[in-house]
């Protein structure tokens, strides 16, 4: 499976997509900036992102919620 589930601007040229992929037979949770080609409107993948097991994925929710709390504790959000 192949799909985009969320994206969102990174700045004016980039922006960030999650998705599922798979990957020479794996499934993978894929959290990967996009950019503009040159002179195109066109958005291409960079190699800047991560890709992870889909086994992985309750390992990466508790994090990003640690994540969450602990920019709440420190008042950035």
């Amino acid at each position: 499976m192949d799909k985009t589930i969320a994206t969102f601007k990174k700045n004016k040229f980039q922006e960030i997509r999650v998705g599922i992929r798979e990957f020479k037979g794996n499934d993978l949770v894929d959290i990967r900036t996009w950019t503009m080609t040159q002179g195109s409107e066109e958005m291409v993948p960079t190699a800047k992102g991560v890709s992870i097991n889909v086994a992985l994925f309750g390992e990466l929710k508790k994090s990003l919620a640690q994540v969450e709390a602990a920019l709440s504790e420190n008042r950035l959000i």
